[in-house]
């Protein structure tokens, strides 16, 4: 049946279980099948073209698993990656840059939004490109922040040196006057409370996972392809990564909130 098979989705390491955890609290009797590319994390510092090809072999490991949905939870790769994506497979795809991108132009009152993100993330201008789309008339500052990805991924949350880090990156951005601030990468929501410390607590920070999950829900409305809900059924979440299994299940508990179980390392992506 249609209905019943999983949702993929795919990140280049574990960040993209923040949108997981969203999918599974809006979509509760969804099947997901994730995979982290945790051997070539991270995305952010590679070339367009490296990105485009291991996000295409990404997709083409999830089609194995007959997804009815892939969720491209990897700024990185949904800013240069998608539109290639697109073009290539029929499958309904979904990235994290414009649900971000719509939250930022609704939530902003002074009209100055902050993007954080990678290096290619920051370079391909997509978080810049969308909001100025939804509303012109915002002003948009960005800073790539390419040690975070391997912070969260070391899991130094709250290291000194994470702090200090984060005064770096994000002091240029408070000077704006910012009122608000996309995190541009699905690791970055495991430092909010450091990026709070740094930017206060009159910044809104916006993590993009929950829209991502309401607009999950949104396409598999429109193509009849939710799931309907058996409450003697539990939904089955799969775990998949190129690397280290046994670090992706312990920090991958953090993001969750719940032990992970059962993270199968693949070699053939």
């Amino acid at each position: 049946m249609k209905t019943s098979r999983p949702i993929g989705i795919f990140d280049s390491g574990m960040g993209g279980l923040t949108v997981v955890k969203e999918i599974t609290r809006i979509l509760p009797q969804e099947d997901i099948v994730y995979f982290g590319d945790t051997a070539r994390v991270p995305y952010g510092p590679k070339s367009e073209e490296t990105v485009i090809r291991f996000s295409i072999e990404n997709i083409l490991f999830l089609l194995k698993y007959n997804v009815k949905l892939i969720v491209v939870a990897c700024n990185t790769a949904s800013s240069v990656a998608l539109p290639t994506l697109k073009k290539h497979f029929k499958i309904p795809l979904l990235g994290v840059i414009e649900p971000g991108a719509e939250k930022a132009v609704g939530i902003t009152k002074n009209r100055k939004v902050g993007v954080i993100g990678t290096k290619t993330t920051i370079k391909s201008g997509a978080y810049k490109r969308n909001i100025k789309e939804n509303a012109a008339d915002v002003n948009v500052y960005s800073a790539s922040c390419p040690l975070f990805v391997p912070l969260v991924e070391e899991g130094w949350f709250n290291h000194p040196i994470t702090k200090k880090i984060a005064y770096e990156y994000l002091d240029p951005l408070k000077a704006k006057g910012i009122d608000s601030v996309v995190l541009g990468c699905t690791h970055y929501p495991l430092l909010k409370p450091v990026i709070r410390q740094v930017l206060g607590k009159n910044v809104a920070l916006i993590d993009s996972a929950k829209q991502v999950a309401q607009q999950s829900r949104l396409i598999l409305e429109q193509n009849n392809l939710i799931r309907k809900r058996n409450k003697s059924q539990v939904a089955k979440v799969r775990f998949f990564v190129s690397d280290e299994p046994e670090n992706f299940a312990r920090q991958g508990s953090k993001f969750l909130g719940v032990p992970l179980h059962d993270v199968r390392k693949v070699s053939n992506v």
